[in-house]
């Protein structure tokens, strides 16, 4: 597949997310780097003003590889008046954005998201009462059963490394209790229909929930308890699949870590992690700044930078653009190709 040699348009939808963080900088490096293909119609969701603002700020800095505002498709929304620049006023404008880009999509043919980063609490603050970007996105579309899949393609292998989550942005203490038959089956029913686009057979890991899977009862019940069999029931219905584990968390991602560096390395086609931490570090730790946030289960693609607002460093210049840059490119192949993930 060569994107960049197609003459298909297709067109991906930036929500800019909150505009005191490092969002308009990484979007704004992004859309001029030479690995987003030519053949793409981008609008973004957001401030122009603010936009602007960025872009002169940042070339005052003496950076030079920018996208001009002046040259981008905007859909400018002043949600907040500009004198206001509180966490709720930045937090209300970014929802507002995430909501008029989902809409945008929804309507356009061949259209994709890519959303920039957003900070909670702002969202609180504004009074609005989700846990992330995941849980605005399955309501507006009326969907129940969504995923947060993350996925990073190695520069060194072309192996694409996938986790998905069984709960997503909850406190440690209610994973347990989150946790059931019936969930881990609705997440690997998704991945599997997500996975069985790009792969014949594919494989798939499931991650214990307790250090050692357990270690049979001794480091905690719930695999012997319950997860076991949850596994057994589902693969016994699903023979396509290979399904592996419960397995002990602490070494469960030692191949993923081999498989992105070396082109021998054992390939899989994705793990299940019981909790956002378990899965996120590793991913982070292996696909560095590759990794991408998405979706599954929604009737559009979307796709996120796999990091957060960087406060600390909004308005230096240096934010890295990496992981937005792969947020377009992973969006547009997920568009383009069933053959996205790994053939065997």
């Amino acid at each position: 597949m060569n994107i960049k040699n197609s003459n298909e348009k297709f067109k991906i939808v930036i929500s800019i997310g909150d505009e005191s963080g490092i969002g308009p900088e990484i979007t704004l490096k992004a859309l001029c780097s030479h690995e987003i293909p030519n053949n793409v119609e981008f609008t973004l969701v957001g401030s122009k003003k603010n936009l602007q603002n960025t872009y002169s700020h940042l070339k005052n800095l003496g950076l030079k590889n920018l996208a001009n505002p002046s040259n981008l498709q905007v859909y400018d929304l002043e949600i907040s008046s500009s004198d206001n620049k509180s966490k709720s006023s930045y937090g209300n404008s970014s929802f507002y954005y995430l909501k008029k880009a989902i809409e945008i999509v929804r309507q356009s043919p061949n259209a994709a998201l890519v959303t920039g980063p957003i900070c909670k609490k702002s969202w609180a603050l504004a009074g609005h009462h989700f846990s992330g970007q995941t849980e605005v996105l399955a309501k507006s579309c009326e969907i129940k059963n969504v995923g947060m899949l993350f996925t990073a393609k190695s520069p060194i292998t072309g192996w694409r490394f996938n986790t998905l989550l069984a709960t997503t942005h909850i406190a440690i203490c209610k994973v347990p209790q989150m946790l059931n038959a019936k969930l881990i089956h609705t997440k690997l029913d998704l991945f599997k229909e997500f996975c069985v686009k790009y792969a014949e057979k594919p494989t798939l890991k499931v991650a214990g929930l307790n250090p050692h899977a357990g270690e049979e009862g001794i480091l905690g019940s719930e695999e012997i308890d319950w997860l076991n069999d949850a596994l057994i029931d589902w693969s016994e219905k699903n023979r396509d699949i290979k399904l592996l584990g419960p397995l002990s968390p602490d070494s469960c991602w030692n191949t993923s870590a081999k498989a992105w560096r070396h082109k021998e390395g054992e390939k899989h086609d994705g793990i299940l992690a019981m909790y956002h931490d378990q899965g996120l570090i590793p991913m982070k730790v292996i696909a560095l700044n590759y990794s991408v946030n998405t979706t599954i289960g929604l009737p559009f693609i979307r796709t996120s930078p796999d990091h957060g607002t960087g406060f600390d460093i909004a308005g230096k210049g240096v934010a890295q653009s990496q992981s937005m840059i792969e947020a377009i490119k992973t969006a547009l192949e997920m568009t383009k190709s069933s053959r996205l993930l790994n053939t065997h």
